[in-house]
């Protein structure tokens, strides 16, 4: 395949060149590694290699200043605005930050456009007065200092560039500016030295005059890449930018334009796909990959590239397995490394500046898995105990002092996690170090598998250093939220470099990564508008007019890169293979790349377009069926002989496969810590409260006088129960102390519930409390008995009546202790779960010989309690029989008999219900 690289060579070799004696510029390093590669292809006797560097390499050289972080720039920025500005005015590190990022911004572009600062800042200041508040007579100090800022943004600028200077590094616009002030003394000291400019674009203003000079000095050759195609259709963006150089640069008007050249309407087979989701894009660059690997058998002309970069994980792991080179030439972002939530974990840990710590943010760092590890003490795993501990004492906030007793002896863990000393800022940094030190002696034990993680340590080990020197070198870092905003910025600009084979295999790149290189299998993904291009952002306080007028980059200028870099990618590629993202996601993905509509208008090359959807394997939405097997039957029995409660028989019928679980297998709910008291644990209280006020009434007659005697009793006792139940809970405040208060209110209501029953003549004597009992029910068709077990709430005699009472704290309404037809009691389970308890209650009461028929039998609900007690009632026609008598228990038990043999039937599977 012929490449723009080799062409260039070729043509060097024609002239009878001097490789070696050359200097070669290009867009940038990666491409370099291409060029001493196909270097070596086309010498056929040994040479010195020839200079090789990318432009940003040769300007820094020029301006003999050396490029700084962004985050060092602020930095030193912020020093020259404390200097510049009142102190009653200046404003903190963190909110300075936010405002500087778009300044520094302004700052690059117009340097590197050459642009005259005092006019341009003066033209902004201007614009900015009578934008907002020129015409008002009497200013506040408000807009005062507002104008005054923007006044003094030239000053800012000239300090700032004066302190760059003495320090002798820059940002890319400095370097640039610089650059061009030096090159007329670069030009007389390489006199004889020969430039090859190669594969560029578009070029900033000092650039465009660098390449000028040294060709007018007949010290440089360039080589443009366009195609004839984009060159002569003045509507096409891809030739914007070398149409705007051929026609402006004085050199060509004596000179030839190399090159335009004629690749991009050769044949070519192109195809474009939608798929949803970007998780859907990587997966199907991994079919595509395999499907070109067996057609080829490898993959040494294939290249993809992903314009969101953030896919770059994903479509690693969807590669096929039979790719044996690969060559990544784009870093993954340390963000998106596992270490990173840790320590973003531990500064949001810190920011809150309290001596407790939410048990949410507690138990995601302890079980984080570069910590998890390290609370390990002899083999026991610390970590989880910690956790519960938390979770069955329900403990929301924790001290550092209970984390030590519950840790034992990992105390030096939990300090260096928990433990803030005065000076915050510096003792995060050394604990953060202290940290990465400690989990490197813990990777250590095992290196050879946990290279990758000692790898990630290192980085952050780096950023640590970093944060450490820039804290103690400026003293602006005050706060923990200004820490981790710097952080964070830092964060965003580290990766960790990947190591492969730079020319064999498959290339795994960025759109940037992909200048100069030409591949004969093009995968390009996610080419949909606001990623290729990337749309109309504007993260600058230049206006837009102010931009046209001095001829600094717009949108349109930056949708012209994006398009030259497109269309480059595809100029000489014989298969190229377009994706594109069919769903919308937050503001990117939906809507295809108007790209793939120029491509389709164009009709120069025959467009496949395809909607790619994922393969769903199709799930059976039957109904969940377990067989009874003889295990299974087994443990029904051992159930059986324990015996059945009234509400677990209740949740077979709400849904077997419920009990399945539960009962059968023993699966229990998940612990969790109650912030807000739950409503079983409200329904628990309840219960143990009314039984401690009542236990000294029981075989007794309740009187008037009694029961307003048990009234100061109910706030102690209430609160009992509440630390037995909620354990560690806080119920002093907000939605707790509600609940708490609505637990008195129920206990309080219920007593004058009773009292106003008492004053209207009736008698109640209370007859048990929380009584268990444990009856056997014998069924011919199975050879052992059945154990029935149950604790009813209230056992009393009303007015000379039994009556079994159940406790409820939920709404219960009257209708729902009521039957009509006694089928329904085991199909109908949401309006008659509350009648099978009852009777059910009744029912073991009677067979323990401890009632005598007729009783009645119902609930007290706590949230219905104006209804008073409500009666089960067996309804015949328009009449209620509320007494229930031996017929009603020999009903109730043939139903009864009849859930129980379904049960250990092992015919009848358990059958998931839908509810």
């Amino acid at each position: 395949m012929t490449t723009f690289i080799l062409d260039v060579l070729k043509d060097l070799q024609n002239r009878n060149k001097d490789l070696s004696s050359l200097i070669f510029v290009l867009p940038s390093k990666r491409a370099g590694t291409f060029l001493k590669h196909q270097i070596s292809q086309i010498v056929d006797q040994t040479i010195l290699a020839p200079k090789i560097i990318s432009i940003e390499t040769f300007v820094e050289d020029l301006s003999q200043l050396k490029k700084t972080s962004n985050t060092e720039l602020l930095f030193v920025f912020y020093n020259v605005y404390l200097e510049l500005t009142d102190k009653d005015n200046q404003e903190p590190f963190d909110s300075f930050s936010k405002w500087a990022q778009i300044l520094l911004q302004d700052f690059n572009e117009i340097d590197r456009y050459l642009i005259p600062q005092e006019k341009i800042f003066n033209y902004l200041s201007a614009i900015q007065d009578l934008k907002h508040w020129s015409t008002e007579e009497n200013k506040t100090d408000f807009v005062k200092r507002y104008l005054l800022f923007w006044n003094k943004i030239n000053l800012y600028y000239t300090q700032f560039v004066e302190q760059l200077l003495e320090l002798k590094t820059g940002y890319q616009g400095l370097i640039y500016r610089e650059a061009v002030e030096n090159l007329e003394s670069y030009i007389q000291n390489n006199s004889k030295t020969q430039h090859v400019f190669l594969g560029f674009n578009a070029l900033n203003s000092a650039e465009g005059i660098i390449i000028q000079e040294l060709l007018q000095n007949d010290l440089a050759e360039v080589f443009w890449d366009i195609d004839q195609n984009f060159f002569n259709n003045l509507n096409h963006d891809a030739g914007l930018f070398t149409r705007q150089h051929h026609k402006n640069w004085k050199y060509y008007k004596n000179n030839a334009f190399n090159w335009k050249s004629n690749h991009y309407k050769k044949e070519k087979n192109i195809e474009v796909f939608g798929i949803p989701k970007n998780i859907g894009q990587a997966k199907f660059i991994g079919t595509l990959l395999k499907e070109i690997k067996e057609k080829k058998n490898n993959l040494e002309q294939t290249a993809v590239v992903l314009a969101d970069e953030n896919l770059l994980t994903p479509t690693l792991n969807a590669l096929p397995k039979s790719i044996d080179a690969l060559n990544i030439t784009m870093g993954l972002p340390l963000q998106y490394i596992p270490l990173s939530s840790l320590f973003d974990q531990l500064f949001n840990l810190h920011k809150k500046a309290s001596n407790t710590f939410y048990y949410k943010d507690v138990i995601a760092i302890i079980s984080h898995q570069f910590i998890r590890p390290l609370f390990n003490d002899n083999n026991v795993d610390v970590a989880s105990k910690i956790t519960s501990t938390i979770l069955s004492n329900n403990i929301v906030y924790l001290t550092v002092e209970r984390l030590k007793a519950l840790s034992g002896a990992s105390e030096n863990i939990i300090d260096t996690l928990f433990v803030m000393k005065q000076n915050n800022v510096k003792n995060l940094l050394e604990n953060c170090s202290q940290l990465i030190l400690t989990i490197k002696t813990e990777l250590d034990k095992n290196k050879a598998s946990n290279k990758l993680s000692l790898e990630y340590l290192y980085r952050f080990n780096e950023l640590f250093n970093e944060l450490t020197r820039l804290n103690t070198e400026y003293y602006y870092i005050q706060d923990i939220k200004t820490l981790h905003s710097v952080y964070k910025e830092l964060l965003s600009n580290a990766t960790l470099d990947f190591q492969g084979e730079p020319l064999q295999g498959l290339q795994v790149m960025g759109m940037l990564e992909s200048r100069v290189l030409d591949f004969e299998t093009v995968i390009i993904s996610s080419v949909n508008e606001g990623i290729l291009p990337s749309g109309k952002t504007n993260n600058s306080f230049i206006p837009f007019d102010l931009k046209l007028e001095y001829g600094l980059p717009t949108y349109k200028e930056k949708d012209a890169v994006y398009t030259y870099h497109f269309y480059r990618l595809i100029q000489r590629a014989k298969n190229v293979y377009i994706l594109y993202n069919t769903e919308a996601d937050v503001l990117t993905g939906g809507e295809k790349s108007r790209f793939i509509t120029q491509l389709e208008l164009e009709q120069i090359h025959p467009i496949k377009h395809k909607i790619v959807t994922p393969k769903v394997n199709v799930f059976n939405n039957a109904l969940i069926q377990i067989k009874k097997t003889d295990a299974i039957l087994n443990e029904i029995k051992k159930i059986g002989v324990k015996g059945f409660s009234p509400s677990s028989l209740s949740n077979y019928i709400r849904n077997p496969i419920d009990f399945y679980y539960q009962k059968v297998l023993g699966i229990k709910e998940q612990e969790d810590v109650e912030e807000s008291i739950a409503f079983n644990t409200l329904g628990t209280v309840v219960h143990n409260t009314l039984e401690d006020l009542y236990l000294d009434f029981i075989g007794q007659f309740l009187t008037i006088d009694a029961l307003n005697n048990l009234k100061p009793k109910i706030n102690k006792t209430v609160s009992h129960h509440f630390k037995n139940e909620y354990k560690e809970g806080d119920i002093t405040k907000g939605k707790n102390l509600i609940i708490f208060e609505i637990a008195k209110r129920f206990v309080l209501n219920f007593i004058d519930l009773e009292i106003n029953d008492l004053k209207e003549g009736n008698k109640i004597k209370i007859i048990a409390l929380e009584e268990k009992n444990d009856a056997l029910l014998t069924i011919p068709e199975i050879d052992f008995p059945i154990k029935l077990t149950g604790k009813v709430d209230r056992i009393d005699s009303y007015n000379g009546t039994t009556r079994i009472i159940d406790y409820k704290t939920g709404k219960v309404s009257q209708n729902q202790v009521e039957i009509a037809n006694w089928e329904d009691l085991l199909t109908d389970y949401k309006k008659h779960s509350k009648s099978f308890q009852v009777l059910m209650y009744a029912y073991m009461m009677h067979q323990e010989h401890k009632t005598t028929l007729p009783i009645e039998a119902g609930i007290i609900s706590f949230k219905n309690l104006n209804a008073g007690f409500l009666k089960f009632a067996e309804k015949e026609g328009k009449n209620k029989k509320v007494l229930i008598s031996e017929e009603t228990l020999l009903n109730f038990e043939i139903e009864l008999k009849k859930l129980i043999l379904e049960i250990y039937n092992p015919e009848i599977n358990f059958v998931e219900k839908e509810l």
